[in-house]
């Protein structure tokens, strides 16, 4: 097969397959989730059924643009996705993503609930937390391939990793913003202890909660698979030991919100910024002086 049509398969199975690796994640978390605290938890295909009960029941539309928001938000990240997979500049994947979240942001604003307009500015505070990193990870490997192009990391002889710890070690900590959980659930929760209700996605219900649910899905595969990149070489091992590292990642992650209290919105900021300025600054600086 040639590269461009390595690239459009597999930018056509992220399409097809995300949503069901990501709801097989999300179930995962469920189980383990319930384990760590002492429950035997719900049946990993759970996120399947709940998201299939979603879109049974009947639609209301007492805010009609949120709908729109909310489909456009999907989209958003699905071609955020899409270019990943395909080997696109990775620049303009951090834009679009930044996009879609803009699009969840007015889909929560526009509703003039309060619940839900409290969650909408607790997900402007997080983006201002986890944007410069997001970022710099482009710059790094940049840095470590000589493009900004996914597919520069993946046809490369050596692991981006190796040039750009900082980089990876700063992404980890932002990941948990990314994917709401504690310390960092500010936004919504995925969990029962929320105290503004469900914040963000308090008047998302039925078809569009479903969709913010499959939308949610895409993004975790496609900060997972960043993730993956740092260790994927144009050797096909390298694959099998990105997909160990996600795993790890995605343990660790659950872990922590399992073990940690959420912080204050202030605390959020500075532990972001400062991991970002520290390890990516680091990194940059060992670079400039091995050049």
């Amino acid at each position: 097969m040639s590269i461009m049509a390595i690239r459009i398969t597999s930018m056509m199975l992220f399409i097809v397959l995300a949503p069901f690796i990501g709801g097989l994640l999300d179930g995962i978390d469920r189980k383990i989730t319930a384990r760590m605290q002492g429950r035997v938890g719900p049946p990993i295909l759970q996120p399947f059924y709940d998201v299939t009960k979603l879109f049974n029941k009947q639609l209301l539309d007492v805010y009609r643009m949120q709908g729109l928001m909310v489909l456009t938000y999907l989209f958003f990240m699905v071609f955020t996705g899409a270019l990943f997979f395909a080997g696109c500049d990775m620049l303009l994947c951090v834009f679009a993503m930044s996009t879609a979240e803009l699009f969840l942001i007015l889909a929560a604003t526009i509703t003039h609930s309060p619940y839900s307009y409290i969650g909408s500015q607790r997900e402007l505070m997080q983006m201002f937390c986890y944007e410069p990193m997001l970022l710099m990870v482009p710059v790094g490997f940049y840095l470590a391939t000589g493009s900004f192009k996914a597919i520069g990391a993946m046809t490369g002889s050596i692991p981006a990793i190796l040039s750009t710890p900082g980089f990876f070690i700063g992404f980890l900590v932002v990941l948990t913003i990314k994917f709401r959980k504690s310390p960092f659930d500010f936004s919504t929760s995925h969990h029962a202890h929320q105290e503004v209700i469900k914040g963000i996605t308090t008047e998302m219900v039925g078809v569009r909660y479903g969709v913010f649910t499959i939308a949610e899905w895409y993004e975790n595969v496609f900060m997972l698979a960043l993730i993956g990149l740092y260790f994927v070489t144009k050797e096909p091992v390298s694959y099998l030991v990105a997909i160990a590292v996600i795993l790890a990642v995605y343990f660790l992650e659950i872990l922590i919100d399992n073990t940690c209290a959420r912080v204050k919105w202030g605390n959020m900021l500075r532990i972001s910024w400062v991991v970002t300025l520290a390890t990516c600054g680091v990194n940059l600086l060992i670079l400039d002086v091995m050049r």
